[in-house]
């Protein structure tokens, strides 16, 4: 014979004020949506358990339900089914991909007349229960959104040598609602952090109160449950869009419960279906991901009947603040002290400040545009950023009097300065430029042999580089060597002035 539904207490105290009053069985079973032989059923345990209504005021659910339901000579929690080990399966679910639907399959395996997936789930939420208290979070449309990186990658293979790369997978995961966003990232470093924020706003199409990121470096300086410290450059990024964040503690999964159950999610639904496909490009694996995410949105929950994308929908996006005029443009933000050379250094590149603020300690501000540079909050320079080229960036009001000088030599000014010696000392010039990796590291030494050039005649000078050129002596110390020995070389007297010798042959020798 099938087993008798069980009524709930709501139900059984319906009943028994509806049979108090007289009303037929049939009519009690109409009323309550149920089978007469229910009916019939409880009232007969009601009648054994010497339960009428009224009942006493005092009379709990569980005391109803253990006069109604106790089983003469089993003891209380015996289960006549096989169990598993709850504590291990509470282990099992921690791990990555791992769901109850699995843990019960796996179950069912081995004990094929064991529980149904139902009465498993509300027993192992009945362990849980044991195991440690849990606050009930209930989220407030547009209040929060959770983010996080999967703990799992997406494999992408270049497509012409065919060397694999893994790439990051960034989740966020609105609390009301559960509206799910995903796309892949190359790392976890902050522009890339950033930049999936950015993204994820424009997918939302608004911004909610608050960010609650796990304590990822990208934007938690330092994780602490009474005062996080969040990374400058993120903080300025919530400002943009005008939302707080409010990191999770550390090690309390159960704080962003939300992006956590997301993950998990996003896991199965998007690697474990994409798992088979090959991707050649972040853009190829991010539009398949787009994808899966709308299959992830538009699945109707079992419990609540709709879909999360309705809920988003009809009650998250209208609680959303709008967006600013303009995406937020990515800006690295930096400590860094005035040199000597009134240059700061940032990837490498060095850009300038005014002089004055030397050994002074500034903010740089860098998008991939421009560099700012601020002191106490006011912004005291601006570059264009240098990728290549040049490694100072100088501008020339930056400069003390005496370094404006140098700063207007040029190639072309050292070169019309020889030329107007000669050619030969233009060609030695040109040489000199030539031989340094970078034209300004010869600067000092154009400068130098010219002023050397001063105590010469032009015959003179050219003499000497015309040599210098020939044995690719382009130092000052060569050409000072060179001046010294055409000095010494040159002639004192007329030939008439030769002096008769003994060791002087003369020309008749050689008759």
């Amino acid at each position: 014979m099938p087993a008798k539904r069980r009524l709930t207490m709501r139900q059984l105290r319906q009943m028994l004020r509806l049979a108090g009053d007289g009303t037929s069985t049939r009519e009690i079973a109409l009323t309550l949506g149920v089978a007469r032989s229910t009916v019939q059923d409880n009232l007969k345990r009601a009648a054994a358990a010497g339960l009428r209504w009224p009942l006493c005021g005092d009379l709990t659910d569980d005391a109803i339900e253990d006069r109604l339901f106790a089983r003469a000579g089993v003891k209380p929690g015996l289960r006549r089914r096989p169990e598993p080990g709850w504590a291990e399966l509470a282990v099992e679910l921690r791990k990555p991909g791992v769901t109850l639907l699995i843990l019960w399959e796996e179950y069912r395996a081995v004990h094929p007349g064991g529980y149904g997936y139902s009465r498993f789930c509300d027993l192992f939420r009945s362990f849980e229960k044991r195991l440690s208290p849990t606050m009930r979070q209930d989220h407030v449309a547009g209040d929060k959104v959770f983010v996080d990186y999967s703990g799992k990658k997406i494999a992408i293979a270049d497509p012409l040598t065919g060397e694999i790369r893994e790439a990051e997978i960034f989740v966020a995961v609105l609390g009301a609602s559960g509206f799910t966003y995903a796309q892949a990232t190359w790392t976890q470093t902050l522009p890339d952090w950033i930049g999936a924020h950015v993204r994820m706003f424009r997918f939302f199409g608004g911004v909610p109160r608050l960010i609650v990121p796990d304590n990822l470096k990208s934007g938690v300086n330092r994780a602490s449950f009474y005062d996080p410290e969040v990374n400058r450059s993120y903080a300025m990024m919530a400002s943009h869009y005008g939302i707080g964040v409010l990191p999770a503690r550390p090690r309390r999964p159960k704080d962003k419960a939300k992006v956590e159950n997301g993950v998990r999610f996003a896991q199965t639904c998007i690697l474990g279906r994409l798992r088979r496909q090959t991707f050649f490009s972040l853009a190829e694996a991010n539009a398949a991901i787009a994808g899966a995410l709308d299959r992830i949105n538009d699945h109707v929950m079992r419990r609540l009947g709709v879909s999360r994308r309705h809920l988003f929908e009809t009650v998250e996006k209208p609680a959303l603040s709008g967006l600013p005029g303009e995406d937020y443009e990515f800006a690295e933000w930096r400590l860094a002290r005035v040199s000597t050379d009134y240059h700061v250094e940032f990837d490498r590149f060095f850009y300038s400040v005014p002089h004055s603020l030397i050994r002074q300690q500034v903010d740089i501000r860098a998008t991939q545009r421009t560099i700012e540079i601020f002191l106490r909050g006011k912004r005291i320079a601006i570059h264009q950023r240098r990728y290549g080229g040049r490694r100072y960036g100088t501008i020339p009001d930056h400069m003390p009097s005496s370094h404006r000088r140098y700063a207007e030599w040029t190639p072309d000014r050292f070169r019309r300065w020889a030329a107007s010696i000669g050619p030969q000392t233009e060609g030695l010039i040109v040489a000199i430029l030539a031989s340094r990796p970078h034209p300004e590291q010869g600067f000092r030494t154009c400068l130098g042999v010219l002023r050397l050039y001063r105590e010469l005649r032009r015959d003179h000078a050219e003499a000497v580089s015309a040599r210098a050129v020939e044995i690719g002596g382009f130092t000052c110390k060569s050409i000072s060597a060179l001046i010294a020995n055409h000095k010494a070389a040159r002639p004192t007297a007329g030939p008439g002035a030769i002096m008769d010798h003994a060791n002087l042959r003369g020309p008749g020798y050689f008759h």
